[in-house]
């Protein structure tokens, strides 16, 4: 995993270069978590969480630039918490991934504004997670729920604005689907998570 994370950025600074804009996105994940056990039951106690991601790379526009192609780092945080009357739990985790998105630009900059359709492929790792039961701590790095390989696809839409000559800023929406593809225990969890994101977008040539 270390060798794909150090192939794929060697290549992300390569391509730089190359690139037509650079980004920063930030924003909020609002995930849901699924979870079903050896018997195949699934926890009703599961609630909502909320936690923060942070995006940077770089945009390039591709053949005839109304098709974008975003390649960037990610840093998510996919959190929840649970419980009944009688006892409580909390889930905090960060992946680091890389994140590729193909967006489609509808108006093509008219009048300085653009509106996106984008789907995204993200492939992560946890590199940190606490579980907190009732005030005592696990490390969920390593539960095979969690570690390995986490893909996660997404659609979304995007809206952007040109500020000035080289910049612009950027909210959007995507539906996220977590699926993790190294676990191979009875015991199977995923998550949906609605993202909300704030970019700047910096042109470089």
């Amino acid at each position: 995993m270390k060798k794909l994370f150090l192939i794929i950025s060697f290549y992300i600074i390569y391509q730089n270069s190359f690139a037509q804009e650079v980004y920063f996105y930030t924003g909020k994940n609002f995930t849901t978590y699924y979870f079903k056990n050896s018997s195949g039951a699934s926890n009703p106690n599961l609630k909502n969480g909320s936690g923060n991601f942070y995006e940077l790379g770089y945009t390039k526009p591709l053949s005839n630039e109304k098709i974008n192609l975003n390649i960037g780092l990610a840093l998510n945080e996919y959190n929840s918490a649970g419980g009944n009357l009688t006892n409580s739990y909390y889930w905090d985790t960060n992946y680091l991934s890389i994140q590729s998105r193909i967006s489609y630009s509808i108006l093509n900059n008219r009048n300085n504004f653009d509106i996106l359709p984008v789907f995204g492929f993200n492939l992560g790792t946890i590199i940190r997670g606490k579980q907190t039961i009732n005030g005592t701590y696990f490390d969920l790095t390593k539960e095979k729920e969690f570690s390995g390989l986490l893909v996660t696809p997404s659609l979304g839409l995007q809206v952007k604005y040109n500020l000035a000559a080289a910049g612009y800023i950027s909210l959007g929406y995507n539906y996220c689907k977590g699926i993790n593809l190294s676990n191979s225990t009875d015991q199977k969890l995923g998550f949906s998570s609605h993202q909300l994101e704030f970019g700047i977008h910096y042109a470089i040539n």
